[in-house]
């Protein structure tokens, strides 16, 4: 398969969200130690096809708001699952071939004859992304830039909180809500299934994942509590503002 590299606009304007990419030609990050300091990203652009990128932190650091068993259940049999299926979508064609992540969900978005390459894709990215927008000891209202963004553009940590939470709890079935920059303006969104902001030309910042694998074996139905668990104890603010630009 030809490589796909990601364009310097995509790289330095933020079109990629600087997500740790498990997919063709995007960005990542350092693998983050299991101590809860915060990552230093360090943007490489990796090439060939899709790949399972190691969880950057161990799959006990994120308990007791994500448990080992659903951790490796979700990053070792869904992740993995993606990106095995993408793999397979994309397997001998070179229609994508050059093409940033943004470009490809474009290209395939709505379209049944692209269905896989889609939907395996953006899957694949997205759980990239999410893992990155936890840490252990994350958590709570952030300091410096992003309070300042925070409280300019949604009201505060409290407003966004209430609005944040309201996106992932009222997503219904599954999806993901997102904390993004458009244009420079914070906004929450959600999203169903594997769809994300960067077929809108949104920089994501942070994500959590609502679909029920991601929170079942723990909160059961309550996504509520997950919901408020994962504000309080691991989003990852130094991820965000690193998106930010």
């Amino acid at each position: 398969m030809s490589e796909l590299r990601p364009s310097r606009r995509d790289l330095l304007a933020g079109t990629l969200a600087g997500a740790a990419v498990s997919v063709l030609a995007t960005r990542s990050f350092s693998a983050l130690a299991a101590d809860p300091a915060p990552p230093a990203p360090v943007p490489v652009a990796p090439a060939g096809p899709l790949i399972l990128l190691p969880l950057p932190y161990a799959d006990t650091a994120l308990a007791p708001v994500i448990s080992q068993n659903t951790l490796s259940f979700h990053y070792g049999k869904h992740h993995k699952a993606y990106v095995d299926n993408g793999n397979k979508a994309l397997a001998g064609s070179t229609l994508f071939a050059r093409q940033s992540i943004p470009e490809i969900l474009r290209a395939t978005q709505g379209k049944p004859e692209l269905a896989a390459v889609y939907n395996n894709v953006a899957q694949a990215w997205n759980h990239q992304f999410y893992w990155q927008s936890m840490r252990p000891g994350g958590g709570g209202a952030p300091s410096g830039r992003m309070g300042d963004k925070i409280k300019s553009d949604l009201g505060g940590y409290d407003a966004f909180k209430a609005i944040f939470s309201k996106a992932a709890t009222g997503r219904f079935g599954s999806g993901w809500a997102w904390l993004v920059s458009n244009k420079g303006k914070l906004e929450v969104m959600d999203t169903p299934n594997a769809d994300n902001p960067l077929t809108l030309g949104l920089t994501p910042l942070v994500v959590i994942d609502v679909w029920e694998h991601a929170y079942y074996l723990d909160f059961q139905n309550r996504r509520a509590d997950y919901v408020t668990a994962w504000l309080e104890k691991l989003v990852n603010w130094e991820f965000a503002d690193a998106n930010l630009g």
